[in-house]
C-alpha cells in the first residue's frame, strides 16, 4: 500500500467514525513507547544534526500520543480482556541482557541496548493478542504487515554495510533477526489471505 493510503486508514482508524482502538495491543504501543524513550534520552546530552533530533522527538512523540489515544482517548474501545500479555517477562530478560550483553558499561549505552533487545519482542503483546482472539481487522494486519517490513528493511541495510563500509553490529543484527522471525507465520498468513481480499483469522 502506498503511504497516502496507509494515511487513510490510519483516519479512519483514528479519526474516524468509529474512532475505535478495537484490536490494537495497547501493551505492544506501550512497550514501543518505552523502545524509543530509552534509545532517545541522548536528546538531552548529544546533538547531531537538526534531522537526527527532529526524527528522535517524533518518533517519541508518535508512540506516546498513540499510548494517549489507546488508554486514554478510546479507552472504551480498548480490548483489555484480550491483551493480556505477561509483559514484565519480556521487560526482565531484556534488562538482564543489556546489563551482560552491551557494547560498553555506560548508562547511555546499556539504556539502547536495552531498547534494541526490547524492540525485537515489543509486537509479542500484538501477535498474543490476536492468538486470543483469533483473527485480526483487515487495518490491523496492515499495520502489522508494515512493522514487520520495516525490520526486514533494516536486515537489507545492515548487509549493504556490511559489504560497503565493514560494519557489523551482532547486537543490532541478532535482535533484528529474532524480530523478524516472529513475524514469519504472519507474513504467510498475510501474503496468503489478506492480500487476496480475504480476513485474517488464524488456523484452529
Amino acid at each position: 500500500p502506498s503511504p497516502s493510503t496507509l494515511k487513510q486508514w490510519y483516519q479512519r482508524r483514528v479519526r474516524g467514525k468509529t474512532r475505535s482502538c478495537a484490536g490494537i495491543s495497547g501493551k505492544s504501543q506501550a512497550l514501543f513507547a518505552t523502545v524509543f524513550c530509552t534509545r532517545y534520552l541522548d536528546l538531552f546530552f548529544s546533538f547531531v544534526s537538526l534531522y537526527n533530533t527532529s526524527m528522535k522527538i517524533i518518533y517519541i512523540a508518535c508512540s506516546v500520543g498513540t499510548c494517549y489515544l489507546i488508554f486514554m482517548k478510546f479507552k472504551s474501545t480498548y480490548d483489555s480482556n484480550h491483551d493480556t500479555f505477561r509483559v514484565e517477562f519480556l521487560l526482565g530478560p531484556c534488562l538482564i541482557l543489556a546489563l551482560v550483553l552491551n557494547h560498553s558499561f555506560t548508562f547511555s549505552e546499556i539504556l539502547w541496548t536495552f531498547s534494541i533487545y526490547l524492540e525485537a519482542g515489543a509486537i509479542l503483546p500484538q501477535l498474543f493478542m490476536m492468538s486470543k482472539t483469533g483473527e485480526a481487522e483487515t487495518i490491523t494486519s496492515h499495520y502489522l504487515f508494515m512493522l514487520g517490513a520495516y525490520r526486514g528493511l533494516y536486515i537489507l541495510n545492515w548487509v549493504y554495510r556490511f559489504y560497503t563500509e565493514s560494519f557489523f553490529d551482532p547486537i543490532a543484527v541478532v535482535a533484528g533477526v529474532v524480530q523478524t522471525v516472529l513475524y514469519i507465520d504472519f507474513f504467510y498468513l498475510y501474503i496468503t489471505k489478506v492480500l487476496k481480499g480475504k480476513s485474517l483469522v488464524l488456523p484452529c
